[in-house]
């Protein structure tokens, strides 16, 4: 980012710096060299990629010597912030679908490895991910959506698969209202926790599936 950009970022109130920036695993490069690795997107619709021992620095004349920059792919921009998951990191930019991308030689590729079929208005959705280890990943996120806010959970390997979302049961059994602004999905003992703006709902498996892996059944409240 020069000084142009920066300025231009600032008037116009789409600062790169919006959300916050998440550390991400350690991984090798094409010549074997580790890179300690953080990530961060904001307003402007860019992905940042930063060795965390030699962040680049700030040019005011020149393009900054950061490690990785992606631009343009978080249509929307990036309001919420990102979750990480075992060589992926997934975004939620504002009225654009939840999107998966995937680290390979300590470079996160340049296009989307997948994506889920919902979009997510305004302000975009802060994923959460539950797992077993290293498998058994879900992806949950909020939808903000008039006159119910919906939870969804996905594949973590292809967020095209959506496991199940709060209204697919036809009904109220559960709906939840409205969502806090940033709600984020926390997940603890395997229950779903969903603040919103008077309550806070806990998702947990149905007795009649109690049998069935955590990724086959159907939360409710």
């Amino acid at each position: 980012m020069n000084r142009f950009e920066c300025a231009s970022e600032t008037a116009t109130d789409a600062a790169a710096s919006a959300r916050g920036t998440r550390l991400v695993g350690d991984g090798r490069g094409v010549n074997r060299k580790v890179r300690h690795l953080a990530i961060g997107a904001g307003k402007d619709q860019n992905i940042y990629l930063v060795n965390r021992n030699n962040m680049g620095k700030f040019n005011p004349n020149n393009d900054d010597a950061i490690y990785e920059e992606i631009d343009g792919v978080l249509g929307g921009g990036e309001w919420a912030t990102s979750a990480y998951f075992n060589g992926n990191i997934y975004f939620g930019p504002v009225g654009h679908n939840l999107l998966q991308f995937q680290f390979s030689q300590a470079r996160l590729a340049t296009a989307p490895h997948s994506k889920s079929v919902a979009s997510f208005p305004y302000p975009g959705t802060t994923p959460s991910v539950s797992a077993n280890g290293l498998s058994d990943g879900i992806v949950w996120a909020i939808e903000h959506s008039d006159p119910n806010d919906v939870l969804h959970a996905y594949d973590a390997t292809n967020l095209a698969n959506e496991l199940y979302n709060s209204s697919q049961a036809g009904n109220q059994r559960d709906q939840f209202g409205t969502a806090s602004h940033f709600g984020t999905p926390t997940i603890v003992n395997g229950k779903v926790y969903v603040g919103t703006t008077n309550n806070v709902t806990v998702f947990g498996l149905l007795g009649a599936e109690s049998r069935l892996s955590s990724r086959a059944s159907r939360p409710h409240f």
